[in-house]
């Protein structure tokens, strides 16, 4: 047996004398970050566990990739500074041990990282849009903490630096508002308003009366952006629209997203991104499904599409899939990007809600639909 294990290793050391020789002679691989095209209006981003992937819905092709860990929520990307935002944090055994969370900053050009700032070890780490926003300053970056209680972290992006914590308790997901303001919605039913000053520092806050009764009719922690403020869907249906002037909160009286008959035939939005606003033709778009009270969990099986001007509905749209996300572009002729249960991603005429194409491999564990603007 010695002998026979001597002479079957005489072939493998002579190969592996070969390879090296062979793989001396090969010239190192130079890599390279390329350029990244300008960005269309028809680009949208899929975050996945590894990264967000960049897509144009007008072909269909993947355009690059912003690189991130699984522990990231949603990002934010400032085209006017050709950067963008997002949050990371890292672990030393993966998923357990000293942990280190950041704010990394994108070079929106060839989607390289440029910067880190060190932010404290709190940041909420669910596929949630407004865990993070950016105020209109487009200076201070605003994170929502969920560890081990309810607070924001302020971060200067310009200086690249950590500006402070405010305590929110009660308080989540980030609405701004003007240049250093922002809206979060409280469990007991308001809504809070926290203004910043120059540096950061937070100037005021006040809250709005109770328009929701949370053991009720809950309103989603999916806020979507409208041409006025932004818009509350509540789980029964219940539509709210909320705008800011200066310190003052105005919420409206509810419309709701549902008829007598729809009501009888238990129709419900549901999904995790149910719905999307295109602002220029004010259309709002929800995911709809039948169910019993808290199944707002549940995707959707039709969209539906409102009027917000008219509070009317005025189409309807069956899938043959259901579909857990939703999102329109804000280009003058709207398109509906739909993340369905099979794992593929449909384009639709947000007009004529027609199918315009599929993707059928958006990335690994979609989570999060987005645009490449700030707020969206």
């Amino acid at each position: 047996m010695t002998i026979t294990m001597r002479v079957a290793s005489l072939p493998l050391l002579c190969l592996a004398f070969v390879g090296q020789a062979a793989f001396g002679q090969l010239k190192p691989e130079m890599v390279r970050n390329a350029t990244l095209a300008e960005p269309r209006p028809s680009w949208f981003l899929v975050k996945a566990d590894e990264g967000s992937y960049i897509f144009d819905g007008d072909t269909g092709q993947m355009q690059g990739l912003i690189s991130h860990n699984f522990y990231t929520t949603g990002v934010v990307t400032l085209l006017s500074r050709q950067e963008a935002y997002h949050v990371e944090s890292w672990y030393t055994k993966h998923v357990r041990g000293e942990r280190n969370d950041v704010v990394t900053i994108t070079d929106m050009t060839d989607l390289s990282p440029k910067a880190e700032i060190d932010i404290p070890d709190k940041a909420g780490a669910l596929n949630f849009r407004h865990h993070i926003g950016m105020l209109g300053d487009e200076r201070h970056l605003v994170v929502f903490n969920m560890t081990p209680a309810q607070s924001v972290s302020i971060v200067d992006v310009i200086d690249r630096q950590f500006d402070g914590e405010i305590s929110t308790p009660g308080c989540a997901i980030i609405m701004p508002t003007g240049d250093r303001s922002f809206l979060m919605i409280c469990g007991d039913g308001r809504l809070q308003l926290i203004t910043l000053d120059e540096n950061g520092r937070e100037a005021s806050r006040s809250r709005t009366e109770p328009f929701f009764v949370v053991e009720e009719d809950p309103v989603y922690d999916r806020p979507v952006l409208t041409d006025k403020g932004w818009l509350l869907v509540s789980h029964g249906g219940q539509a709210y629209d909320v705008s800011v002037s200066g310190s003052r909160v105005t919420v409206s009286r509810p419309w709701s997203l549902l008829g007598d008959e729809d009501r009888e035939e238990e129709w419900r939005p549901g999904g995790a991104q149910p719905f999307a606003v295109h602002r220029n033709s004010t259309l709002l778009y929800v995911l709809m499904h039948q169910g019993k009270v808290d199944t707002h969990h549940e995707p959707g099986t039709e969209i539906w599409v409102f009027d917000t001007e008219r509070k009317k509905r005025v189409g309807k749209l069956s899938l043959e899939v259901a579909a857990s996300h939703l999102l329109s572009s804000q280009e003058e002729e709207p398109k509906l990007y739909v993340f369905d249960q099979d794992g593929k991603l449909g384009i639709y005429d947000g007009h004529q809600l027609k199918l315009i194409r599929s993707i059928d491999d958006p990335g690994p564990g979609p989570g999060l639909l987005q645009l490449l603007a700030r707020d969206d």
